[in-house]
């Protein structure tokens, strides 16, 4: 390209932001055509960015008036959304101001949403069953209306990029493992709650019914965002649009067996009294001691879904981790929770109350 592209990054210091731009970094081959902006909450969190190669920038994405003016003063032509799923205003803020953007400047401007796929599951009301994302995904959603949260972003992405003349894709996360390579957040969320709980109820325990969702490992979801990126840089044509949803999933997670993993790794490090599972006694007991929301616990812990990547094959996308390497990972996800997580996020705040007594 005859230019240099400037990709803004929300949620740079959180797990799934920070490990992008540290894949980012790591590639002089991006870095020789792109620039890299990230979005913080905290003077904290800028200050732990401040030392990489990138401009960082402190605003809160619900101030349309400083999102609008970050965009068109670095220039943005692409923006990838990891700060949250759920959040419509943050959405509209985004994708609004990088209309803007196209106007001023005559180019192409890009969004990259960050959804989940837990939403296309049974348990959280998804009627169709099996689905590839080359499926209709987009009617199906609208179909349904948007009254879940995370349903209602995704709709907004694909009608809000088309009124402002934004190419949009949804790629569609899983539960995601791993050591993340971000400078803040190095953790998920679902696994570490599940290891942190254990600790405190000194005893693992497991949903009623085996769930077997789809699972990335945080290296191969990293990838993909990168393939996109790649892709806009040379200027493909890719899909997009009510087109562009992208299931980020390598292979399942077999709830019943990892956890098995969780409670002989907790047990030989004494941290619980015994390496058996036990029932959660309660969907309510069990949002409690992971201080997730109620309404959606059954979803995060009993879930399987139907779910074929198509679109990221295509693209090239070609998964490392698999079921075996999940599982096998058990203990080092035990390592890096004692060690790392000691930061909480703030994923649910807006949008739902978390459980309480």
């Amino acid at each position: 390209m005859s230019h240099i592209s400037n990709i803004l990054v929300t949620g740079a210091a959180g797990y799934i932001g920070g490990s992008i731009l540290a894949d980012f970094l790591s590639r002089p081959d991006l870095i020789a055509t792109a620039k890299l902006h990230a979005v913080v909450r905290s003077e904290e969190q800028a200050q732990a960015l401040s030392k990489l190669s990138l401009n960082v920038l402190s605003f809160k994405l619900e101030d349309e008036a400083a999102v609008a003016a970050a965009v068109e003063q670095n220039k943005i032509d692409i923006v990838i959304h990891a700060a949250n799923s759920s959040d419509d205003l943050l959405v509209t803020n985004l994708i609004q101001a990088l209309g803007r953007r196209r106007t001023t400047s005559g180019k192409r401007v890009y969004f990259i949403h960050s959804s989940v796929t837990t939403l296309f599951s049974e348990e959280a009301g998804w009627p169709y069953g099996m689905l590839k994302d080359t499926d209709s995904i987009y009617e199906r959603e609208k179909e349904l209306g948007g009254s879940h949260p995370i349903r209602k972003a995704n709709l907004l992405v694909v009608d809000k990029a088309q009124e402002c003349g934004v190419t949009s894709f949804n790629v569609v996360v899983p539960n995601v493992y791993g050591r993340g390579k971000g400078e803040w957040r190095k953790v998920s969320i679902l696994i570490p709650a599940l290891i942190q709980a254990s600790i405190r109820l000194g005893k693992v325990h497991k949903f009623d019914v085996d769930g077997h969702p789809p699972a990335t490992h945080i290296s191969d979801l990293v990838a993909l965002y990168g393939i996109l990126v790649d892709k806009i840089l040379q200027n493909e044509d890719i899909p997009s649009g009510k087109n562009g949803y992208y299931f980020a999933m390598a292979h399942r997670a077999p709830w019943w067996a990892y956890m098995q993993a969780i409670a002989k790794s907790l047990h030989a490090r004494g941290l619980v009294a015994d390496a058996e599972l036990e029932i959660w006694p309660s969907d309510e007991a069990a949002a409690k001691a992971l201080q997730f929301p109620a309404q959606f616990i059954r979803a995060m812990g009993t879930a399987s879904g139907g779910l074929e990547p198509v679109n990221p094959r295509r693209l090239g996308w070609q998964p490392v981790w698999n079921e075996k390497a999940f599982l096998e990972s058990a203990d080092g996800e035990v390592e890096d929770v004692l060690e790392l997580d000691t930061i909480r996020t703030g994923i649910f705040d807006k949008v739902m109350r978390p459980a309480t007594d």
